[in-house]
């Protein structure tokens, strides 16, 4: 009698009657390991005013949570995608819920209320709540095809959920609503949504984004500081243009980029690292453009460059159905996205904003939330025509 040969996840991904996009693979995996050794680099000042010097404890969470991550990219690679399609609208549901439930029992950190504690576990619904969403609506898309220039039977329904998400996102996380909004609106573009549709939505979104400014003094602020001009009632001009307020973590990454000029200090060498804010998460990359210089920092971003050409000319235009191909395009759109945004506030280029750097920065939810979208991806090219 013979033995069945078990197969490894590596092999199951790689199949040859159904591989995944070992491009994407390979980002994935390269990606989590320029992670670990930058925030290995990165994590010194945390660790000596949190743990007395001990690096090693923080690398050991980071290393785990890259490996749920990993995980997550395994399991959701294997998962037919239209069979968590069923699930789209709970989860959305559930994800808003726990959103509402950070404004009453939520976690302030950094300034903002964006987790909840959970035990030793912190959860950032927001995260759950961006995947959850991408999935519903291209769910809604796929369906309403027939129908998809109608106001009342498609766009109302989907504006409803998209408003709804990104209104209780924006709360304390306005760059990541904002993100999520572009993705579901190119999302809905290629699903032939209406412009005129698309565009009440682009506009109601800026009002929120307006509202949101208004009563949040630090995020306008930041517009300000970036801007170099005053705009806002509500803000103090000191506050504004004070090299230690809120154009010091812009100037201190400009700093860093200076000083690793085109092949950087080398590996470990980050002086910016003890002066810049959160260096291991917000502004990992410039660390990693101090160290590596900017070759590293233009081979960084190329990978992210490679995943949006393999998301959208491979993945998405290969697509079996007309669910996958919506999924495909927002969910790369999003990753690539958090890539370069958080590259060019690094660089200056962009607001202070706080968003990760996709299975780089130092991060829990944002982590796996990222491999669960990886695995979907892989999934959907797995399935490819």
């Amino acid at each position: 009698m013979s033995k069945k040969k078990k197969t490894t996840i590596w092999q199951r991904l790689t199949n040859p009657a159904a591989p995944a996009d070992k491009y994407v693979l390979w980002i994935v995996l390269v990606l989590g390991a320029v992670g670990i050794v930058a925030v290995y680099s990165a994590i010194s000042f945390l660790a000596e005013t949190k743990a007395g010097g001990d690096t090693e404890r923080f690398l050991l969470r980071h290393a785990i949570r890259l490996v749920l991550a990993l995980g997550a990219v395994a399991v959701f690679s294997v998962i037919d995608y239209k069979t968590l399609a069923r699930w789209a609208r709970p989860a959305l549901i559930a994800s808003l819920v726990l959103l509402v439930l950070v404004q009453v029992f939520g976690v302030t950190q950094g300034g903002a209320t964006r987790a909840l504690r959970l035990g030793p576990v912190s959860l950032q619904p927001s995260d759950l709540a961006k995947v959850a969403l991408v999935l519903y609506v291209g769910v809604l898309l796929a369906h309403k095809q027939q129908y998809v220039k109608s106001f009342s039977r498609a766009f109302a329904p989907i504006f409803l959920w998209v408003f709804l998400s990104i209104v209780l996102i924006g709360v304390e996380d306005l760059s990541t609503a904002a993100l999520v909004l572009v993705s579901v609106g190119l999302m809905s573009f290629i699903g032939r949504a209406s412009v005129l549709h698309l565009g009440s939505l682009t506009a109601a979104g800026a009002v929120c984004a307006l509202i949101l400014l208004l009563i949040s003094p630090n995020r306008a602020a930041r517009v300000e500081a970036y801007l170099g001009v005053k705009i806002f009632p509500h803000t103090q001009t000191e506050e504004v243009f004070s090299s230690q307020a809120e154009g010091y973590q812009a100037r201190q990454a400009r700093i860093a980029f200076a000083q690793g000029g085109l092949a950087g200090r080398g590996p470990g060498k980050s002086v910016q690292r003890d002066f810049l804010p959160a260096p291991y998460n917000d502004f990992i990359f410039a660390i990693i453009a101090e160290e590596y210089g900017m070759v590293g920092a233009l081979g960084l971003l190329g990978l992210f460059v490679l995943l949006l050409f393999r998301g959208f000319l491979r993945i998405a235009r290969h697509a079996p159905d007309p669910l996958g191909l919506f999924l495909a395009v927002g969910y790369t759109t999003m990753v690539a996205l958090y890539g370069f945004i958080h590259a060019g506030v690094a660089c200056g280029l962009l607001p202070v904003t706080g968003l990760p750097l996709p299975l780089v920065s130092y991060g829990g939810t944002s982590m796996i939330a990222t491999g669960v979208i990886i695995g979907i991806l892989l999934n959907i090219s797995r399935q490819a025509k």
